[in-house]
Protein backbone atom coordinates (compact mmCIF):
# COMPACT_ATOMS: atom_id res chain seq x y z
CA UNK A 1 0.00 0.00 0.00
CA UNK A 2 2.76 2.43 1.15
CA UNK A 3 4.28 2.03 -2.69
CA UNK A 4 1.30 2.41 -3.96
CA UNK A 5 0.48 5.50 -2.14
CA UNK A 6 4.38 7.43 -2.74
CA UNK A 7 4.18 6.36 -6.53
CA UNK A 8 0.75 8.14 -7.42
CA UNK A 9 1.47 10.94 -5.09
CA UNK A 10 4.94 10.96 -3.95
CA UNK A 11 6.48 10.46 -0.03
CA UNK A 12 5.60 13.90 1.65
CA UNK A 13 2.27 14.88 0.10
CA UNK A 14 -0.09 15.08 2.56
CA UNK A 15 -3.51 12.87 1.91
CA UNK A 16 -6.53 14.73 1.00
CA UNK A 17 -10.21 12.87 -0.19
CA UNK A 18 -9.76 13.95 -3.99
CA UNK A 19 -6.63 11.93 -4.03
CA UNK A 20 -8.81 8.73 -4.09
CA UNK A 21 -8.99 9.14 -7.96
CA UNK A 22 -5.42 8.83 -8.20
CA UNK A 23 -5.43 5.55 -5.84
CA UNK A 24 -8.03 2.88 -7.30
CA UNK A 25 -6.63 0.13 -5.39
CA UNK A 26 -5.88 1.68 -2.02
CA UNK A 27 -10.09 2.63 -2.54
CA UNK A 28 -10.71 -0.61 -3.43
CA UNK A 29 -8.97 -1.71 -0.44
CA UNK A 30 -10.94 0.30 1.47
CA UNK A 31 -14.36 -0.90 0.09
CA UNK A 32 -13.46 -4.57 0.46
CA UNK A 33 -12.63 -4.04 4.29
CA UNK A 34 -16.39 -2.64 4.85
CA UNK A 35 -17.60 -5.54 2.79
CA UNK A 36 -15.27 -8.17 4.53
CA UNK A 37 -15.38 -6.98 7.61
CA UNK A 38 -19.12 -6.10 7.75
CA UNK A 39 -20.08 -5.78 11.43
CA UNK A 40 -24.08 -5.47 10.90
CA UNK A 41 -25.91 -8.79 9.35
CA UNK A 42 -29.39 -7.23 9.25
CA UNK A 43 -30.48 -3.55 8.88
CA UNK A 44 -33.34 -1.40 10.74
CA UNK A 45 -36.46 -2.50 9.95
CA UNK A 46 -38.40 -0.55 7.58
CA UNK A 47 -42.54 -1.03 6.42
CA UNK A 48 -42.96 -0.22 3.03
CA UNK A 49 -45.27 3.13 2.89
CA UNK A 50 -46.93 2.39 -0.53
CA UNK A 51 -47.44 -0.77 -2.49
CA UNK A 52 -43.64 -1.47 -4.04
CA UNK A 53 -41.60 -3.66 -6.07
CA UNK A 54 -38.23 -5.05 -4.69
CA UNK A 55 -36.01 -6.92 -6.54
CA UNK A 56 -39.02 -8.46 -8.64
CA UNK A 57 -41.12 -9.20 -5.35
CA UNK A 58 -44.66 -7.22 -5.25
CA UNK A 59 -44.87 -5.47 -1.35
CA UNK A 60 -47.72 -4.27 -0.08
CA UNK A 61 -48.12 -1.24 1.59
CA UNK A 62 -47.33 -1.80 5.09
CA UNK A 63 -44.98 -5.02 4.97
CA UNK A 64 -42.03 -5.02 7.33
CA UNK A 65 -38.99 -4.96 5.37
CA UNK A 66 -35.64 -6.34 7.28
CA UNK A 67 -32.59 -5.88 4.66
CA UNK A 68 -30.05 -8.87 5.22
CA UNK A 69 -26.98 -7.17 4.45
CA UNK A 70 -24.69 -10.16 4.93
CA UNK A 71 -26.67 -12.10 2.18
CA UNK A 72 -25.65 -9.24 -0.55
CA UNK A 73 -22.04 -9.19 0.41
CA UNK A 74 -21.23 -12.46 0.74
CA UNK A 75 -23.99 -13.54 -2.61
CA UNK A 76 -21.36 -15.42 -5.03
CA UNK A 77 -23.79 -14.17 -7.90
CA UNK A 78 -22.32 -10.52 -7.27
CA UNK A 79 -18.64 -11.53 -5.82
CA UNK A 80 -16.25 -13.58 -7.44
CA UNK A 81 -14.71 -14.64 -4.29
CA UNK A 82 -16.98 -14.09 -1.68
CA UNK A 83 -15.37 -15.46 1.31
CA UNK A 84 -11.94 -14.12 0.35
CA UNK A 85 -10.99 -10.75 1.35
CA UNK A 86 -10.31 -9.57 -2.16
CA UNK A 87 -9.71 -5.91 -3.45
CA UNK A 88 -10.37 -7.56 -7.01
CA UNK A 89 -13.95 -7.10 -6.19
CA UNK A 90 -13.89 -3.26 -6.57
CA UNK A 91 -11.25 -2.90 -9.63
CA UNK A 92 -11.99 -3.46 -13.02
CA UNK A 93 -9.48 -5.48 -15.89
CA UNK A 94 -7.93 -2.56 -16.40
CA UNK A 95 -7.27 -1.28 -12.22
CA UNK A 96 -9.91 1.34 -12.30
CA UNK A 97 -12.11 1.58 -9.51
CA UNK A 98 -15.47 -0.05 -9.82
CA UNK A 99 -18.71 0.60 -7.51
CA UNK A 100 -20.07 -2.17 -6.95
CA UNK A 101 -24.58 -2.59 -6.49
CA UNK A 102 -24.28 -5.10 -4.01
CA UNK A 103 -22.00 -3.44 -2.44
CA UNK A 104 -24.33 -2.23 0.80
CA UNK A 105 -22.27 -0.90 3.65
CA UNK A 106 -24.24 2.24 4.11
CA UNK A 107 -28.06 1.28 3.59
CA UNK A 108 -30.03 -1.38 1.57
CA UNK A 109 -32.31 1.59 1.44
CA UNK A 110 -31.18 2.41 -2.10
CA UNK A 111 -32.89 -1.18 -3.35
CA UNK A 112 -36.10 0.34 -2.19
CA UNK A 113 -36.28 3.50 -2.37
CA UNK A 114 -32.97 5.36 -4.81
CA UNK A 115 -33.64 9.19 -3.04
CA UNK A 116 -33.14 7.33 0.17
CA UNK A 117 -29.65 6.88 1.87
CA UNK A 118 -27.38 7.18 4.66
CA UNK A 119 -27.12 11.21 5.68
CA UNK A 120 -23.73 10.56 7.04
CA UNK A 121 -22.52 8.34 3.96
CA UNK A 122 -20.48 11.16 2.15
CA UNK A 123 -18.41 12.04 5.59
CA UNK A 124 -17.97 8.44 6.33
CA UNK A 125 -16.61 8.00 3.32
CA UNK A 126 -13.96 10.99 3.27
CA UNK A 127 -13.01 10.12 6.87
CA UNK A 128 -12.18 6.57 6.10
CA UNK A 129 -9.98 7.09 3.16
CA UNK A 130 -8.22 10.11 5.00
CA UNK A 131 -8.38 7.93 8.24
CA UNK A 132 -6.83 4.92 6.73
CA UNK A 133 -3.32 6.87 5.97
CA UNK A 134 -3.21 8.26 9.02
CA UNK A 135 -0.81 6.14 10.94
CA UNK A 136 -2.21 5.56 14.38
CA UNK A 137 -0.16 5.94 17.49
CA UNK A 138 -0.61 2.70 19.37
CA UNK A 139 0.79 3.46 23.10
CA UNK A 140 -1.43 4.12 26.02
CA UNK A 141 -1.15 6.15 28.98
CA UNK A 142 -1.77 4.27 31.97
CA UNK A 143 -3.43 5.64 34.60
CA UNK A 144 -7.11 4.73 36.70
CA UNK A 145 -8.07 3.77 33.06
CA UNK A 146 -5.08 3.35 30.77
CA UNK A 147 -6.09 5.35 27.10
CA UNK A 148 -4.94 6.41 23.69
CA UNK A 149 -2.78 9.37 23.33
CA UNK A 150 -4.44 12.99 22.49
CA UNK A 151 -5.66 13.21 19.08
CA UNK A 152 -5.44 17.03 17.40
CA UNK A 153 -8.04 17.70 14.43
CA UNK A 154 -8.87 20.87 12.81
CA UNK A 155 -12.23 21.67 11.58
CA UNK A 156 -12.91 24.77 9.48
CA UNK A 157 -16.13 26.09 8.96
CA UNK A 158 -16.36 26.90 5.23
CA UNK A 159 -19.74 28.53 5.10
CA UNK A 160 -23.07 28.12 6.27
CA UNK A 161 -26.13 27.53 3.81
CA UNK A 162 -29.37 26.63 3.96
CA UNK A 163 -30.31 22.71 3.52
CA UNK A 164 -30.21 21.30 0.24
CA UNK A 165 -31.91 18.27 -1.28
CA UNK A 166 -29.62 15.88 -2.80
CA UNK A 167 -30.67 12.63 -4.32
CA UNK A 168 -28.97 9.60 -4.52
CA UNK A 169 -27.95 9.73 -7.83
CA UNK A 170 -26.11 13.45 -7.17
CA UNK A 171 -24.11 11.66 -4.12
CA UNK A 172 -23.47 8.04 -6.08
CA UNK A 173 -21.48 10.16 -8.49
CA UNK A 174 -18.47 10.95 -6.14
CA UNK A 175 -18.15 7.48 -5.47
Amino acid sequence: MQNTLDAALGPSHLICYEDRKKLPYTNAVIHEIMRYGNIVLITIPRQAVKNTTVLGYQLPKGTLIIPNLDSALFDPKYWETPHQFNPGHFLDKDGNFVAREAFLAFSADKFIDSHRVCLGEVLARMELFIIFFKEVNTQIIFGSTMKPHPYKICAVLQSLKPRQKINAAEISMYF
